[in-house]
């Protein structure tokens, strides 16, 4: 199971980017998908997160300004991110859980990270 996570790099404060990351590998069914981030030095914290239902729920910090989706069929997650700030800086990474088979056991699974940096 992969994920492979794209779409970051460098932008001006103010500026947009859309993350993607798109899920392959023996997958029966997907449950919930999201983001973290980890800045230098910080611990990795929760940005947001889709259900397989489609609610969703984002962190305080990027509430108003990023707003995650899915397309259930290509086993993809969206980060889209706009006016974004100094304080988005960081290495993102998608997660999910998942079943191998039909009634397994849930799984996590991370992706290797895309770089987003904000410049001021």
């Amino acid at each position: 199971v992969q994920l492979q996570a794209s779409g970051g790099g460098w932008v001006q404060a103010g500026g947009s980017l859309r993350l993607s990351c798109v899920a392959s590998g023996n997958i029966f069914s997907i449950g919930a998908m999201g983001w973290y981030r980890q800045a230098p030095g910080l611990q990795r914290e929760w940005v947001a997160t889709m259900v397989s239902g489609g609610a969703s729920n984002h962190a305080d910090s990027v509430k108003g300004r990023f707003s995650i989706s899915r397309d259930y069929a290509q086993n993809t997650v969206y980060l889209q991110m706009a006016n974004l700030k100094s304080e988005d800086t960081g290495m993102y990474f998608c997660k999910m859980s998942y079943r191998r088979v039909n009634g397994g056991t849930p799984r996590d699974a991370w992706g290797q990270g895309t770089q987003v940096t904000v410049s001021s």
